[in-house]
């Protein structure tokens, strides 16, 4: 009898009687796997992620087509690895919304949409509307670009911010791997977005930038300015 015999059943069984608090990083991975590779040893194949990707939320924040390149990891198991890394920030975002959110400071709006940044490659950009009493209405993925840049629609913030009934909005975007001061660019746009709402009386409240567990609010840094005051991050 191999030592490996009955190895997938004990761990899960380990799993379901003590939870996730003592295991590694590797045998999570290991475990993973069971359900996209029936048969066979899934440890050396997780420790191979690991080594590839850095850490075990570099393999989960990894694309499919990066992930189909350690070999032994074919488009099932790449896919299902990708869906993970995706469903983790959905369970984040779900699990940091309520039935009433009413935004009172900037660090509850920097509370509110870190988590749609979490586990993200490319810069994406989000628009968050709110009403007049700063009560949330919608929070929406408007732009996505490379690691470097993302370039941010106008008009599509504009149709947004109206088709919702918006009285303010927040813009947020990343910057992946970078630091959370705004770049020229940065400024220059927020600029043209604030006169643009404006001009349909909807105030941009502010523009902040998220970096890893960094964020940086244009608003309090006089980037930008409102006549919606919020309390500093």
């Amino acid at each position: 009898m191999s030592k490996h015999d009955g190895h997938r059943e004990r761990m899960r069984k380990r799993f379901l009687e003590q939870g996730l608090d003592g295991f590694e990083n590797h045998q999570i991975l290991e475990m993973m796997l069971y359900y996209t590779i029936p048969r066979g040893d899934t440890n050396e194949l997780a420790h191979d992620l690991i080594t590839s990707f850095g850490s075990f939320s570099g393999v989960l924040e990894a694309s499919a087509s990066d992930l189909c390149r350690v070999p032994g990891i074919g488009i099932q198991s790449a896919t299902m690895l990708s869906f993970m890394g995706s469903m983790v920030r959905r369970y984040l975002i779900d699990k940091n919304k309520s039935d009433v959110t009413i935004m009172v400071s900037v660090n509850d709006c920097a509370d509110y949409l870190r988590p749609f940044f979490a586990g993200r490659k490319n810069e994406v950009v989000y628009l968050l509307c709110m009403d007049a009493k700063c009560k949330v209405l919608a929070c929406k993925k408007i732009g996505e670009g490379s690691v470097n840049s993302a370039a941010i629609p106008l008009r599509t913030i504009v149709d947004m911010a109206l088709s919702t009934n918006a009285t303010s909005v927040v813009l947020a975007h990343n910057h992946p791997g970078g630091i959370a001061l705004p770049s020229p660019e940065d400024v220059e746009t927020t600029k043209k977005m604030s006169a643009i709402l404006r001009s349909v009386d909807v105030i941009l409240v502010d523009h902040i930038i998220f970096s890893d567990d960094d964020c940086v609010s244009m608003n309090q840094s006089g980037y930008c300015s409102s006549n919606v005051r919020f309390v500093a991050i």
